[in-house]
């Protein structure tokens, strides 16, 4: 079930982006303003159908934590496996507006969740805020340099004349075959996890963290590790923190509204810790970028083993195992501490030194 879900949940993703990008390219929208909304958003399409789906069946916790563990896994695990394969070159627009947005929103998320829930009227900020910035964005995008239009016109292409989805029947069969595929798999994905939490013997937040997150990430994976692997390394690196701002605002927003009165209730280990690693790993995306402004292999590495140390915090911390709290002292006292100087050093060294060159 969850392999067939997670098939359709990528199939139906694709099917949509391209049916719609297809059909806006058709009405004379320029490839530019497709690429900011209608791509970068329909690769959170998957965490979108499982949310609201989760809501939809009473099964929140799965909701809220298929956002924050998909935040902080993009960041860890994607960026750092995409500059494991090449050091990725950070646009300056993503350090000086994207990232301080993302971490904006991880802020905003934290502070409405205080009183232990996610409300409609929370929801409805959320998704409002969601609508500016995506008004923002198309309207900035009229400022945007040729070299930048060229890019995103490779990348997002009309369809040839002649081929099989240059027809209208056929781009809203792509649009309509993909939400369904998006519905159907979310079904299947949501009701798999609840059965490995219950053969697991851990709760539905820690499967939304962790399987449930990493599951509805594959199309970021996908993009992201395409496009390192194509020499194309800003947008490895700017797929991921838009998809991360995407998730907040429209994922939690949507869900938020679609749980009526009742709301969102937020667990308190999601509040006392995960909401707090998955800041903490927005924040980090500052000095890492700015140092040089480029992920380096080593700055990789380091995003890949931090993201495995908090899957072996959570596994440990829903078993109540024995080595919990010697893994845990060690986390404090000692890695947290040296990565912290790590970065702080190299942020200081790099502002010695030239940025590279694009």
């Amino acid at each position: 079930m969850f392999v067939g879900g997670l098939v359709l949940l990528v199939a139906g993703a694709n099917a949509l982006v391209r049916g719609a990008s297809k059909l806006a390219l058709a009405f004379g929208i320029s490839p530019l303003v497709v690429g900011l909304t209608i791509v970068a958003f329909g690769t959170s399409a998957p965490e979108v159908a499982v949310s609201v789906g989760a809501v939809l069946d009473g099964r929140t916790d799965i909701a809220i934590g298929n956002v924050v563990g998909s935040n902080i896994f993009n960041v860890l695990f994607i960026l750092g496996a995409s500059a494991l394969i090449t050091p990725l070159v950070v646009n300056i627009q993503l350090i000086r507006q994207e990232v301080p947005i993302m971490l904006g929103a991880s802020l905003l998320l934290l502070a409405l969740g205080f009183d232990g829930k996610l409300s409609l009227l929370d929801g409805a900020l959320l998704f409002a805020l969601l609508v500016a910035y995506t008004v923002f964005l198309v309207v900035q995008s009229r400022r945007e340099t040729q070299a930048a239009r060229d890019e995103y016109a490779a990348e997002v292409k009309p369809a040839a004349p002649g081929a099989w989805d240059d027809k209208l029947v056929a781009q809203l069969l792509l649009i309509g075959g993909g939400l369904a595929a998006l519905v159907v798999g979310s079904e299947l994905l949501v009701d798999a996890a609840v059965s490995f939490a219950k053969a697991m013997g851990v709760s539905d937040l820690v499967i939304g963290l962790t399987i449930v997150a990493a599951g509805t990430s594959m199309p970021e994976v996908a993009t992201s590790i395409t496009a390192a692997l194509k020499g194309e390394r800003d947008i490895a690196v700017g797929n991921v923190v838009g998809s991360n701002t995407f998730n907040i605002l429209g994922c939690l927003g949507l869900s938020g509204l679609v749980s009526g009165n009742h709301g969102l209730v937020m667990a308190p280990s999601l509040l006392a810790f995960d909401m707090w690693v998955m800041i903490a790993v927005a924040l980090a995306c500052l000095p890492v970028f700015i140092s040089g402004r480029e992920i380096a292999r080593w700055e990789g590495g380091l995003f890949l083993g931090g993201y495995a140390a908090y899957v072996a915090y959570l596994i440990l911390a829903a078993q109540q195992h024995d080595a919990l709290p010697v893994f845990s002292g060690a986390m404090l006292s000692f890695v947290l501490p040296l990565v912290a100087i790590t970065l702080v050093a190299t942020f200081v060294r790099s502002r010695s030194s030239p940025p590279p060159q694009p």
